[in-house]
């Protein structure tokens, strides 16, 4: 890797639409995200942020595209990956969006209730695995509840063809801190030392990639 890194990171919901009024979200706040954007910006690296709706921007220095679906997502991810060393794929990407949503106008409320039909989104962190160039480092994130969260997170990485990825329990979703582990593709792992601030979280998971970078 170069001296100095280039490193792409996603995060914050995304917002799929049903009508051009309501959206299915998730309670995501973006800041961890931020806060490894804000510390590697620190250590000198060129930082591209990929932020969703409703969460803050990062201190200045940092180059901020925002989205707001998966679809915008993709775009951008398409645009930027080529040009990064190590992507942080730490949005959290709705896995379903409603089938022809944002058309139509708005969806006027009836006593017969509403149906929406939900179709799956692409598979973003596979996508960018596959047109990945030689020598870029990809990390996933795995939030899941704690008795599947280990399992889940190998298999992901596998499936996915991703370098690691930070396995961290639900009650850690919109919260200032974090409880993780590292798990990497040869099969290693380490773990935050209990709930972290995610500030902190930050550079110790930079610290991690500037090692993974260096082998």
């Amino acid at each position: 890797m170069p001296a100095q890194l280039r490193i792409l990171i996603t995060a914050g919901p995304t917002y799929e639409p049903i009508d051009e009024v309501r959206f299915i979200g998730n309670r995501s706040s973006g800041r961890l995200g931020v806060a490894v954007a804000s510390e590697a910006l620190r250590r000198g690296w060129i930082v591209t942020l990929l932020l969703g709706p409703n969460a803050a921007d990062p201190e200045p220095g940092v180059h901020v595209r925002r989205f707001r679906t998966t679809a915008d997502l993709e775009g951008l991810l398409r645009e930027e990956f080529p040009k990064c060393d190590v992507l942080v794929m730490a949005a959290a990407v709705a896995d379903y969006r409603p089938v022809g949503g944002g058309a139509g106008g708005k969806i006027r409320r009836s006593e017969g209730g509403l149906r929406i039909e939900l179709e799956p989104t692409p598979d973003l962190l596979a996508g960018v695995a596959k047109s990945r160039q030689p020598g870029q480092v990809i990390v996933g994130f795995a939030l899941e509840p704690r008795e599947r969260l280990m399992e889940s997170a190998r298999e992901k990485i596998l499936r996915k063809g991703i370098d690691a990825i930070v396995a961290n329990p639900l009650e850690t979703m919109d919260s200032p801190e974090i409880e993780a582990v590292l798990i990497r593709r040869d099969g290693t792992s380490e773990a935050t030392p209990g709930r972290v601030d995610k500030g902190v979280f930050a550079a110790w998971l930079i610290d991690r990639l500037v090692r993974a970078g260096s082998k």
